[in-house]
């Protein structure tokens, strides 16, 4: 659902961009704890998200989906770092590969890193509530969570619109459109989400930050009777203790990043995506314009000058190696300067 420059008019795009910055001002400052001790895993998680998401997946009528990702990077890194990743991932797609408009990346932001993850989180969380106690229920409630999460920000696309639509259409029309074309997207999005946390959790469920209120806690009582919960073992007590083994699963996840990028991505399909079909439909298509990075030597997920297959490959880990660089780097940022702060 990258939405692309003309869909919306400069009013609500400025608009949407100020929500998203503000939503990314407060996720920045609340992801400082989560990413001090190790900002790899959530430059891990971007990359991951970014390689998913170029292979789109048929859901029938010449339309496709792609995996969004909220539900999914909250389960893993926590909402407020999800957030940071998602954006990451489209800044990337939008100034590298002409994925999504300039003018519409604060509205890619405000759907897909901040709506699909808000709501991702608040569904697992609430599904969680009501599961067996143990690290393997957050793959049923993020799964739940990545299904609804879709449709709720086609449901947001559509408010959008509304307000400020580049075409006069029938709303019923398009929320009826958009709502059900993403609901049947937001079954391929539960079932990777639930795939993917299925595998970490079954290898290593201490880096499932969902999964944390499952493991058993210690109530310390200090001398002033201040009560404290603390982990019955440390956060790492399940990895093994050897360096080089605790970074396994990261390298392990970064071969699979490049794997679906450079190898995965050229099985995707080529039907339009769930917004470009219903925009087809409803009658706005050709309100879209042309990204100001349409002539980038990335664009369209290719290399300039390269042939075929080979394009689509060389461009896919190129944007692997961007996306987890960007990422670690931001947020490791992040944890250095709030470890000076404490200093």
């Amino acid at each position: 659902m990258h939405v692309p420059d003309g869909f919306l008019d400069l009013t609500t795009s400025v608009a949407t961009a100020g929500v998203s910055a503000g939503a990314v001002g407060v996720a920045l400052r609340r992801a400082r704890a989560d990413v001090e001790e190790s900002p790899a895993l959530p430059g891990l998680v971007s990359a991951f998200v970014f390689a998913v998401q170029m292979v789109n997946f048929p859901v029938g009528a010449g339309t496709s989906g792609h995996l969004m990702g909220g539900a999914l990077a909250a389960a893993l890194v926590g909402p407020a770092t999800a957030v940071v990743c998602l954006t990451v991932v489209l800044l990337v797609q939008a100034l590298l590969f002409a994925d999504g408009g300039l003018t519409a990346l604060g509205t890619n932001v405000l759907l897909i890193a901040v709506v699909t993850v808000v709501v991702g989180h608040l569904v697992t969380r609430g599904a969680l509530a009501v599961l067996p106690r143990r690290p393997s229920s957050v793959v049923p409630a993020a799964a739940l969570g990545g299904l609804v999460s879709v449709p709720a920000a086609a449901l947001v696309f559509v408010g959008l619109y509304a307000v400020g639509g580049a075409v006069p259409v029938d709303l019923g029309s398009l929320a009826a459109a958009m709502l059900g074309w993403h609901a049947l997207i937001g079954v391929g999005e539960a079932l990777i989400t639930g795939a993917v946390l299925a595998a970490v959790v079954a290898a290593r469920p201490d880096l499932v930050r969902a999964a944390a209120p499952a493991r058993r806690e210690l109530v310390v009582v200090g001398a002033d009777g201040r009560r404290t919960s603390v982990p019955a073992t440390p956060r790492d007590a399940d990895a093994p203790a050897a360096g080089g083994a605790r970074r396994r699963p990261l390298v392990v996840a970064l071969l699979a990043c490049l794997v679906v990028a450079g190898g995965v991505s050229l099985l995707a399909s080529g039907s339009p995506d769930g917004l470009e079909h219903v925009a087809g439909l409803v009658g706005f298509d050709g309100a879209a314009s042309d990204s100001a990075v349409a002539a980038g030597p990335f664009a369209d997920y290719a290399v300039a000058g390269v042939p075929g297959a080979l394009a689509v490959t060389l461009a896919g880990i190129a944007g692997v190696v961007v996306t987890a660089l960007v990422a670690a780097g931001a947020l490791g940022l992040v944890a250095r300067r709030r470890r000076r702060a404490t200093a």
